[in-house]
């Protein structure tokens, strides 16, 4: 006799919460995550299809597998795997269950998913972050990004909350938060487009980047200044 998993039709799609990091593709173009464990060697979109992570031709989630989409049930124990030294860098995401999954006693295994939220915690100087900049890693065609506040990002490539949630699409929101959880003094969410919020995170950007120039200008002596003149 074979037993059956019971089946549930939610009138909503379920949500779940994640840590991935976030990323940018070499271009610039599109941005997206790379989970933390299993099948962080995929960077996935904001709304994708979960695929087997071990090259198998089986719909994702296999009852025989652990292949899928992961998350758990409750944000606490989502938050609880950034305090990890390895994971300090990663951002909190809130996620929608799509298509069919597996349910366990913390979380789901699924086949669909799409990021609604993702919250991004302090720079690493403890500064509310205006940014995400290339983390110094990647994986191929994707540069892997962290939280950044304007002061630290230099001349280092990255792009603005509010910019990563348009490269994302989908209607996906970015939030920045204190070091401790709180709200960041800005407020809220980074919805997609460009507004107040985005305009004054580029502006930052700009003028940390412009500083950052002017002090490497400042220290080359009057003879390097010039030598590049014909």
């Amino acid at each position: 006799m074979r037993w059956r998993l019971p089946e549930e039709r939610p009138a909503e799609p379920p949500t779940g919460f994640k840590i991935a990091h976030p990323m940018l593709s070499q271009d610039g173009s599109r941005a997206g995550f790379t989970g933390v464990s299993l099948g962080g060697a995929l960077p996935y979109g904001v709304l994708d299809e979960a695929h087997c992570v071990y090259g198998l031709r089986h719909r994702a989630p296999h009852r025989r597998c652990d292949c899928g989409f992961h998350s758990v049930h409750d944000r606490t124990a989502a938050e609880a795997m950034l305090c990890t030294a390895e994971h300090r860098t990663a951002v909190l995401l809130e996620v929608s269950v799509l298509g069919a999954y597996i349910r366990f006693e913390l979380g789901f295994r699924y086949a669909r998913q799409r990021v609604r939220t993702a919250t991004v915690g302090p720079c690493s100087c403890g500064s509310v972050a205006v940014a995400l900049a290339d983390a110094g890693w990647g994986r191929p065609g994707w540069r892997a990004l962290a939280a950044s506040c304007a002061g630290c990002v230099r001349g280092r490539p990255s792009v603005s909350l509010a910019t990563f949630a348009r490269l994302g699409g989908e209607g996906l929101r970015v939030r920045a938060v204190r070091a401790g959880g709180g709200a960041a003094p800005s407020g809220g969410d980074l919805p997609e487009g460009l507004g107040v919020s985005e305009l004054v995170a580029e502006a930052a950007l700009l003028q940390a980047r412009l500083d950052w120039f002017q002090t490497q200008l400042v220290r080359l002596e009057p003879g390097e200044r010039g030598s590049g003149q014909g």
